[in-house]
């Protein structure tokens, strides 16, 4: 059975993390989805996935639309956690940014950029 849980222990939170996760962790981009991926750090501190969201307040003034586009992240990684941990691993830190002024119209287009941006991971 799928796991479509977001428990707690994977939200990326630590200032420390989100910290070393910029120093040392990968840039891809895929559309209007931007990932910074750190994988299998020593001094990275868990043994299971660490995902967090951000959305600039350069392009979206209103809280509740950096709000909606945060939550339509969010889901899109919980419906698709198992590809997202067969595309860059089990012990990652991630965290993922919405990089364009436009607001999506629709969860299904920012499911189908989160899910072209873990399949061109396997390409690599």
């Amino acid at each position: 059975m799928p796991d479509y849980k977001y428990p707690k222990a994977e939200k990326l939170k630590k200032k420390s993390e989100i910290d070393l996760l910029f120093a040392k962790g990968k840039w891809k981009t895929s559309g209007n989805l931007r990932i910074i991926i750190l994988k299998n750090h020593p001094e990275l501190q868990t043994d299971r996935t660490k995902f967090g969201v951000s959305v600039s307040k350069r392009y979206f003034k209103k809280a509740v639309h950096r709000n909606r586009i945060k939550r339509l992240l969010r889901e899109s990684y919980r419906l698709n956690k198992s590809l997202f941990k067969e595309s860059f691993g089990d012990r990652t830190a991630a965290m993922l940014f919405w990089v364009s002024n436009e607001m999506p119209a629709k969860f299904r287009e920012v499911e189908s950029q989160f899910i072209s941006l873990c399949k061109s991971q396997k390409k690599n």
